[in-house]
């Protein structure tokens, strides 16, 4: 991630076709890269250090024609007056489709999918889809298959972003109107309004560049463990596909269909575990509310700040004003959500190896690569760690897979996935320390305990689902009722 995350500089114009790239912003130095898209500390002519590099205003206006400064101070006012809610998304949107726009370090620049690559996909996963028939006992979950562009994949996962960035977002903004005392806040009232709409553009400007980067990492919907996507839509990136595997000796055909197994089997545990979504949400939001704010280095940059310097909240942003509580709750909220992360990616990453292992060449090289590339993180972990100190990464990945292919071995495809009934007979993370002590432990029937789990929340039996056995429609009903 760059080192200066948050900035003000004008987005450049994009093109309607994928944001290929093709129009420079001459005026606001959008030939820098993803290292500084904003221009903050950088000059219009002299690049770094050069003439106004201690000025941000100078900085993003000085090399504008007479003609573009009305629309730059136009651009400022707006952010200056935003009223929403804790982030600016609006800001966000443009400064992620500025940096999609821009392309990758390695030049490749994004493009409209094409008739072709849109077939490939739709029939990757459609393979796929049969192939974990045999894998697991989920029904498919992807009701349709799209092949997305990078800008594509920013404008349809927003809306998760924005769900689990707000909550975070609110806090501080809160606690920017509070650390004045409460005498002077109505005197100050301009001023604080003033600094939550910066908080507003930073929070907009940080996320947006993290979600822009991202963009042209990601391979489908559910790389970071969370349903971005709308629910039921399968979506890859062919560009983003045809990088990933461009050095891994392996033919493109087997990578597409290798990352179309994990997209759908992803898809097959949101679309039919409905509590889950929930559950990793709240999980975030549970872990944000444990966050504290350092009240005395916001209330110091309060004390000093100075409209004509807004870097100076950046900064603050930057070196950590916001740190995890350190109370047995908040540790508690980072374990649950931690061990949610590595069971939807350790049960992924063993749906996917039983389905592709006997049928691809490359399954386990394949399989080793995308444990690596999640275990290093990427620019998803990185803005929550900067933000709030948390990390969207399954650091126990491999001990989560290891217990959910010790599952099958001893109680089948039904009984594992069985355990996704309730979030409660799920295991813990004491039982990744312990997986053998887990799967052999005596337990109640789990069929019998899913079939009344399921009459109390008015669902049918997860298990029993596909073949319309005990179809119960939630009353209270002796089994054997229903659809005999």
């Amino acid at each position: 991630m760059s080192d200066t995350p948050f900035g003000f500089g004008l987005p450049p114009e994009e093109p309607d076709d994928g944001d290929e790239g093709k129009k420079k912003d001459q005026q606001s130095g959008g030939g820098q890269g993803p290292a500084n898209p904003f221009g903050f500390g950088m000059s219009g002519a002299g690049g770094p250090g050069g003439p106004g590099a201690d000025n941000p205003f100078a900085a993003m206006f000085g090399s504008m024609n007479p003609n573009d400064l009305g629309a730059a101070f136009q651009q400022l006012g707006q952010m200056l007056s935003y009223e929403g809610g804790p982030v600016n998304w609006d800001m966000a949107k443009q400064i992620a489709r500025q940096t999609v726009s821009q392309g990758t370090p390695d030049g490749r620049k994004d493009a409209s999918v094409g008739p072709a690559e849109r077939n490939a996909v739709q029939e990757a996963v459609r393979l796929a889809d049969l192939w974990l028939d045999d894998a697991t006992a989920l029904p498919s979950g992807a009701g349709t298959s799209v092949a997305w562009s990078r800008a594509e994949w920013v404008e349809a996962t927003l809306p998760a972003w924005r769900e689990l960035v707000d909550p975070v977002a609110e806090r501080v903004g809160n606690a920017m109107g509070d650390v004045l005392p409460e005498e002077m806040q109505a005197m100050a009232g301009p001023l604080i309004g003033m600094m939550r709409s910066m908080g507003g553009a930073m929070f907009g400007t940080q996320i947006g560049q993290a979600v822009g980067v991202l963009a042209g990492e990601v391979v489908g919907s559910t790389d970071v463990g969370l349903p971005l996507g709308p629910a039921g839509k399968a979506a890859l990136l062919p560009v983003n596909i045809e990088s990933f595997g461009k050095d891994l000796g392996v033919p493109q055909e087997e990578v597409r269909l290798y990352l179309a197994l994990r997209e759908a089997a992803h898809q097959r545990l949101f679309a039919h575990v409905p509590w889950l979504r929930s559950h990793l949400f709240g999980a975030v939001e549970g872990y944000a509310r444990g966050i504290k704010v350092d009240t005395a280095k916001l209330e110091d940059v309060v004390g000093q700040f100075d409209p004509q310097n807004p870097e100076q909240l950046q900064e603050a942003l930057q070196q950590g004003m916001f740190q995890p509580e350190d109370t047995p709750e908040q540790k508690a909220a980072l374990a649950r959500l931690e061990t949610a992360l590595a069971l939807v990616e350790g049960w992924v990453d063993a749906v996917v190896h039983t389905a592709a292992k006997p049928r691809l060449s490359s399954a386990d090289a394949l399989r080793e690569t995308l444990r690596r590339r999640r275990a290093s993180g990427g620019p998803a972990e990185q803005t929550f760690a900067t933000l709030i100190g948390l990390e969207l990464r399954p650091r126990r990945l491999r001990d989560a897979s290891r217990l959910w292919a010790s599952l099958t071995d001893a109680r089948g495809v039904d009984g594992r996935d069985g355990l996704w009934a309730h979030p409660d007979m799920l295991p813990t993370a004491t039982d990744l320390d312990d997986p053998d002590g887990f799967v052999h432990r005596e337990q109640l029937d789990f069929s019998e305990l899913d079939k009344m789990l399921g009459e109390a929340a008015g669902k049918p039996d997860l298990k029993k689902r596909d073949q319309g056995e005990d179809g119960d429609d939630g009353r209270d009903e002796p089994k054997g009722d229903g659809s005999e």
